[in-house]
């Protein structure tokens, strides 16, 4: 068993956090992840106030173990967040934004603070709100991000919010990765990619068939979604997703893309209701070259915790 600063503050059995995935990490998926023995997040996107009520009611009902909610800070209300916070989560995570405005609401609530980084001045930021618990976010991740590398970023962060407790994300999607953050310094990851292509995951199935059959170099960082979405992420925050069709067709053209907007908008949503990933967005990391198929989370927890500990000792093995 591998014990960490993230096993004990939460109870947990192997140092793996679900990531908040929005429309992916739903209640079944979260629960699933906290009963193997991880701990399981909530997407809570953008705040919609219906899903979050149904799907927190429904992981309270799925698991007694520690489970948490995560939300993008950009975009959430104080209503929003007591909402969340009513469900008495053991964390919220939040994400993309300055996390002092809500910090004294979520540690006076009795959860845990955990807030995504992606550079050392976030990083210090999250220090100065008191977070429990920081994820050195590395731009190989699926989804929104920055423009640092996880290698170099997670050491870095390590040192300078010594001694918060820190967590690696961005390209981890097996025991190898887990091996590897630990000897970074870190406590722990948080996967996304890896948890998509699951049988619990909330995503369609050829969302998941097309990351499976997916290597690294599909993947690209682009604005494009966004902009045909019309979600004001802040331009520092691409997202990296599966190249398909319409990303080919208009990526690095979004000025372009905004004078047409009102039509292709029209398409997107009508593919998006059709799940014609030709057009609507497949978010997605690097890692999407490991994974081979779509598997339980509840396999794979316990999984990648067992390979972490064999690699960890193999290594050992080269010290004489």
């Amino acid at each position: 068993m591998i014990a960490t600063a993230l096993t004990d503050m939460f109870g947990l059995t192997h140092p793996i956090v679900l990531a908040p995935m929005g429309s992916v990490s739903g209640s079944h998926l979260a629960a699933t992840v906290s009963n193997a023995g991880g701990l399981g997040l909530v997407g809570g996107g953008y705040g919609d106030a219906a899903w979050l009520r149904e799907e927190l009611s429904r992981i309270k009902g799925q698991t007694r173990q520690p489970w948490g909610v995560g939300l993008i800070t950009w975009s959430i209300t104080e209503s929003v967040l007591e909402l969340a916070l009513s469900f008495k989560p053991s964390a919220v995570m939040l994400s993309f934004g300055d996390p002092r405005p809500y910090a004294q609401t979520i540690k006076s609530a009795g959860c845990k603070l955990i807030c995504q980084v992606q550079d050392l001045q976030t990083a210090r930021i999250a220090c100065e709100a008191g977070a429990d618990l920081i994820v050195a976010e590395g731009t190989e991740a699926g989804g929104h991000g920055g423009s640092r590398s996880t290698l170099p970023l997670v050491p870095a962060v390590v040192d300078a919010v010594a001694p918060t407790p820190v967590i690696a994300a961005g390209g981890i999607g097996d025991g190898r990765g887990l091996a590897a953050a630990l000897m970074l310094g870190a406590h722990g990851v948080l996967m996304g990619t890896r948890f998509y292509a699951t049988t619990e995951a909330s995503g369609h199935e050829e969302a998941k068939e097309r990351i499976v059959a997916a290597c690294g170099s599909d993947t690209a960082r682009t604005r494009t979604f966004d902009v045909v979405r019309g979600f004001a992420w802040p331009p520092h925050y691409p997202g990296r997703a599966l190249r398909n069709h319409f990303l080919n067709q208009w990526d690095g053209h979004d000025a372009d893309l905004t004078q047409a907007v009102v039509m292709e908008r029209i398409k997107y949503k009508a593919a998006v209701s059709n799940r014609d990933y030709d057009t609507a967005v497949v978010w997605a990391g690097e890692v999407v070259g490991l994974i081979k198929s779509i598997e339980s989370a509840a396999t794979l927890v316990p999984r990648i915790s067992a390979e972490a500990e064999t690699h960890l000792r193999l290594v050992s093995r080269l010290v004489r």
